[in-house]
């Protein structure tokens, strides 16, 4: 008959298989950052070269290709050491269906780069196109830190993501603002998303230090004093507050591409950090609970004994020795006893904390679901662009003096009396 320590030794097994899986993740989600950020300068330097009627960046752009070929090899490696041929990945649906997506639009890209080297697309459709794939991208990275069953880990993923996520909102801009500058002219509705672009920046990096140690918060700041942040800002005026049709200094492009590239560059080492904490996490607890694994098997060993069958009632916390496990040879029957109950109420505890951790940390994603599902409403009912309903979401939220989640709920309340969407 199997005894209550067969089965913690059976828990410390599948939490060190869940930490092993989550390692590999990790490492998955490493790639997808690097690809992430690659395809971000690819897509700046695609719309300097449309806006400049391919009189210039070919040559940069080629080469930022061909790194982003090699990162994109990279991460199909990562993707081939996923286990799918079983159903033992717990987030393996959602992951995976994610996955098919993404390579979906990474077996498009190379007709993707011909249509920008021909000229064939305008700015904004070649940036709605990289956006599109980095999206999906991210929606990978959002899986891995909204299946973390280690509150620590779903804690440093879920700071990535929102990080990450503000990263490419911030590449976005470098996009949007190297079109309207390599044009010449500025445009009111490019403006506005601008200005939507950089307002979600902020939204996500917010979130970002809520979730991030402190440490790389520091490393964040740090980075920040370092960055030319007040070039930045000028330009930012200067696209955003031109009238409608103005002219625009073409020379300017490349230096808002540079400026923007320092910004971004300098959030990539904050990224970095990121990567190498989520990755000597994963490391860690997963040689700590091989330790006690170690301790349980060592446990099973010894022969068992008679002991009190009331010791399960009794307060073991106050009688039994902290140092059970090396009690000698002096009697292991009761104290075996009273040790393994030990474990078992640590275990109980324990799993209760990560449980309450959890919860804690995926309302932020929860959150994130219930305003783009909203956001998602309002773009087909009112046929609204995603700036335009984040916008209207905000103001109403202003208006009311409301949370933005407490707003979304109520916009998916009223789906059912919404007017159904024209065909």
């Amino acid at each position: 008959m199997k005894s209550g320590l067969n089965f913690l030794v059976a828990a410390k097994r599948c939490e060190i298989a869940e930490l092993q899986q989550l390692a590999l993740t990790s490492a998955l989600v490493n790639v997808t950052g690097r690809l992430i950020h690659g395809l971000q300068r690819e897509r700046g330097l695609s719309n300097l070269l449309i806006g400049s009627q391919g009189a210039r960046f070919a040559d940069m752009r080629l080469q930022q290709i061909e790194e982003c070929r090699q990162i994109e090899g990279e991460l199909r490696a990562c993707f081939d050491e996923l286990d799918t041929a079983s159903a033992r990945v717990g987030h393996g649906a959602r992951l995976f269906s994610r996955i098919a997506y993404v390579l979906q639009g990474l077996d498009a890209l190379e007709a993707l780069r011909e249509r920008v080297a021909a000229l064939q697309w305008n700015t904004r459709q070649a940036t709605d196109a990289y956006v599109r794939l980095v999206t999906g991208l991210l929606a990978v990275v959002f899986e891995a830190a909204d299946s973390a069953s280690d509150p620590e880990i779903s804690r440093l993923l879920v700071a990535r993501f929102n990080f990450m996520q503000g990263k490419e909102f911030a590449g976005q801009e470098r996009a949007a603002g190297s079109a309207l500058f390599a044009s010449g002219r500025a445009d009111t509705s490019e403006q506005q998303r601008l200005l939507h672009l950089i307002e979600s920046q902020e939204r996500c990096l917010q979130v970002f230090g809520e979730f991030a140690h402190p440490d790389v918060a520091e490393v964040w700041a740090a980075s920040q004093a370092n960055t030319p942040l007040a070039e930045l800002e000028r330009m930012r005026r200067v696209l955003c507050t031109a009238a409608h049709g103005a002219p625009l200094n073409v020379q300017l492009s490349q230096t808002w591409f540079d400026c923007c590239s320092r910004r971004i560059d300098s959030m990539k080492v904050v990224e970095d950090r990121l990567a190498l904490d989520l990755q000597h996490t994963c490391e860690n607890k997963t040689i700590a609970a091989q330790a006690e694994l170690a301790s349980y098997e060592a446990l099973r060993a010894v022969p068992p004994q008679k002991a009190d069958a009331m010791s399960f009632f009794h307060d073991a916390t106050a009688t039994a020795s902290p140092s059970g496990f090396g009690a000698g040879a002096q009697g292991y029957g009761l104290q075996l006893e009273r040790s393994i109950l030990e474990l078992v109420q640590e275990q109980a505890r324990r799993l209760q904390t990560m449980g309450e951790e959890l919860d804690t940390v995926r309302s932020s994603l929860n959150e994130r679901k219930t305003i783009e599902r909203a956001k998602g409403l309002l773009m087909a009912h009112r046929q609204l662009s995603e700036e335009e309903a984040h916008k209207t979401m905000r103001q109403m939220a202003m208006n009311q003096n409301r949370r933005l989640i407490e707003v979304a709920e109520a916009v998916l309340a009223m789906a059912d009396v919404l007017p159904a969407r024209p065909r």
